[in-house]
């Protein structure tokens, strides 16, 4: 699910290296081309040649403006609201979000898990593994960033 900001890729990378623990990744579900969430789909790409990238069609439109010489022909999976892909015990549906932050968003659902991976639309400042009070910082994260499209969340809820 996504990647993450460079900033943070080598920490990312070892512990993806370690959930994987030698298997390779079918897929890499990308929610957002924010570099804070996608800045290494094409290294990820590069990294695992049978990688298929899952996304919506206006992300996947992105996605080479982000990346020069990004070639996701025969890699990609659009997928369309409502759009279930199953994995073993996992199945997600995923929902378009548009304008939820940015045109291409949209959120997946683990119905095995009961998981929601919503992009920026229910975020917070800050790290999940720092003690802080998480209903304050998701408040001013929601104030700040996804408020002003208060009504495109709502939309999203209505799924």
């Amino acid at each position: 699910m996504d990647t993450v900001d460079r900033r943070k890729s080598e920490e990312w990378w070892k512990n993806l290296q370690l959930v994987l623990n030698n298997k390779t990744p079918d897929y890499l579900v990308v929610h957002h081309m924010e570099p804070d969430h996608a800045a290494l789909v094409a290294e990820m790409l590069e990294t695992y040649p049978s990688l298929k990238v899952v996304s919506s069609a206006k992300a996947l439109q992105m996605m080479p403006q982000f990346f020069e010489g990004l070639n996701i022909d025969g890699r990609a999976i659009e997928v369309k609201e409502g759009d279930s892909l199953t994995l073993g015990e996992h199945t997600l549906t995923f929902y378009t979000a548009p304008m939820v932050h940015w045109p291409e968003v949209m959120v997946t659902y683990d119905s095995y898990d009961k998981v929601l991976f919503s992009a920026d639309g229910f975020g917070k400042f800050g790290a999940l593994d720092v003690q802080e009070d998480w209903a304050c910082e998701a408040r001013r994260y929601y104030i700040g960033i996804v408020g002003k499209y208060g009504v495109q969340v709502q939309n999203l809820l209505k799924n």
